[in-house]
């Protein structure tokens, strides 16, 4: 007989309370396997992978692509038994759904049972535990739930809709997620369009409303280009059906008044970044102090990396200056590496430097770190940064890598900005701006000249961090960007 496993949501990092699923990597009536990856979901604070703890058949998908679950929530369903499945009593072989089984037939995991070698949270080779953060193995009481409180489970985990009678064998079974239906064309409220998952992920990323987009595919499916053509300030397709001319502006405006906005659901990274700018910026008294600096030496410095035999396979920029930089400063100032503990009233002074880099992604502002960046030489700094970069950019960064970061370096000057008042990294009491760098004259031994300038800006938290002590940072730092030599002697 078929034997059904529930897959609830995990606690895929610290304190996660909830998660949106993305995309999903299986239909029903795939086979999976042990670490399989089923489905991909947003937190709060990344995108992760979730493989899956059972091996089997996917016997049901509780949750649609774009809905926000809770930590906790079935959403994922695997016959472990699948060679059962196919016997007359299984919900397959009987044209019926899971949740039309005979559920005195069904077993249901109760959490109280041993789970089987092999599976995540259950002892793998070695005597180690392999383990799903918030979903790992559980004390064994020896007890079964009674049948009635089984069947119970099953009803509120799977779905309740009945099946058709005559449904196909498990193996030729369509995603449990119907195709919504097309929109009306005079319909502008809660509109349902059609579109594939890595299509709405597009959408997604560029920030563009699915709603206001004109379809160009097959039965009014909106296609990967009709997106980025929206995205790029055209309007859908951008083309009138039968003509190759772009549609008119009158035509753009001629739309019903609530269509000439579009509302961004706040949810995962960009809530995560909103709650905690505000929770910094009105609970760390900011300072924020600028220095500009001549830092032509340093771009020297740069191009002579590049071209040395050490430095040649990796990317150097005047960032990995100012980040070996600031981990020389913050061993003169350690009160930089610091945080305000609220609940006991005391400053914590790190021995380690967590060197966060914030990066601008298209989900949002994230701020990975580079684990003990003190300790690395030149060359292990510049291969992090690198790796954290990359890995920023294709969105993978992973929630583990964006804790316990000790001080940040915000690199506005990638944009074309001077200066700013950046906002303090929660849980950290100092973050820099660097600036762009830009040719400008300035004195030298009493002549002007042209020298390449870049302005920083620190701001810091005055509870932890003193005026003196930021000065004397900020100073420190400016003093290495403007001679590199220096920091063999303040090294």
């Amino acid at each position: 007989m078929p034997t059904y496993r529930e897959f609830r949501l995990p606690d895929v990092g610290e304190g996660l309370v909830e998660a949106e699923i993305v995309t999903w990597k299986v239909k029903r009536g795939d086979a999976v396997k042990v670490n399989d990856v089923v489905v991909e979901i947003e937190t709060a604070k990344s995108l992760v992978e979730l493989p899956t703890p059972y091996a089997g058949v996917v016997a049901d998908l509780l949750a649609a692509e774009g809905e926000t679950i809770a930590v906790g929530t079935p959403f994922f369903v695997v016959d472990v038994d699948p060679a059962g499945a196919a016997q007359p009593s299984s919900p397959a072989a009987t044209g019926t759904s899971v949740s039309d089984a005979s559920l005195a037939e069904v077993e249901v995991p109760t959490g109280d049972e041993p789970i089987e070698p092999g599976l995540i949270g259950g002892p793998a080779p070695g005597g180690r535990t392999s383990v799903l953060v918030g979903y790992g193995p559980r004390e064994s009481s020896g007890k079964r739930r009674s049948r009635k409180t089984a069947q119970a489970a099953v009803q509120g985990a799977m779905s309740t809709e009945p099946a058709p009678v005559a449904e196909p064998p498990l193996d030729e079974l369509p995603s449990a997620l119907p195709t919504p239906p097309p929109p009306e064309p005079d319909s502008n409220a809660h509109v349902t369009v059609l579109a594939k998952p890595p299509v709405r992920k597009l959408a997604k990323d560029l920030g563009v409303d699915l709603i206001t987009v004109r379809p160009s595919g097959d039965g009014g499916v909106i296609t990967r280009t009709d997106v980025e053509a929206a995205a790029a300030g055209g309007d859908a397709a951008g083309v009138d059906e039968g003509t190759s001319s772009p549609r008119s502006a009158a035509a753009t405006w001629s739309r019903e008044p609530g269509e000439r906005e579009t509302r961004i659901s706040v949810k995962g990274v960009r809530k995560m970044t909103a709650q905690a700018m505000v929770s910094s910026a009105f609970t760390a008294p900011h300072v924020t102090e600028f220095l500009t600096v001549d830092v032509t030496r340093t771009v020297k410095l740069v191009e002579r990396l590049k071209s040395h035999r050490d430095f040649a396979d990796v990317r150097v920029s005047p960032l990995l200056v100012l980040a070996r930089a600031m981990i020389i400063a913050i061993r003169r100032t350690p009160e930089i590496n610091s945080t305000w503990n609220e609940s006991a009233q005391e400053i914590v002074q790190k021995h380690y430097v967590n060197l966060g880099i914030a990066a601008a992604t298209p989900r949002g502002l994230v701020v990975p770190n580079i684990k003990d960046a003190d300790r690395m030489t030149l060359r292990e700094l510049a291969d992090a940064l690198g790796e954290l970069v990359a890995t920023a950019r294709s969105g993978k960064t992973q929630p583990a890598e964006m804790q316990h970061g000790t001080v940040t370096i915000t690199n506005v000057g990638v944009f074309g900005v001077d200066a700013g008042t950046p906002i303090i990294n929660p849980g950290e009491s100092a973050i820099i701006a660097f600036g762009a760098i830009r040719e400008q004259p300035w004195v030298v031994r009493g002549r002007v000249r042209p020298r390449l300038v870049a302005t920083l800006a620190l701001s810091f938290d005055h509870r932890v961090v003193d005026g003196a002590q930021g000065s004397h940072f900020l100073a420190d730092v400016g003093a290495i960007l403007s001679d590199p030599a220096l920091a063999l002697a303040l090294s």
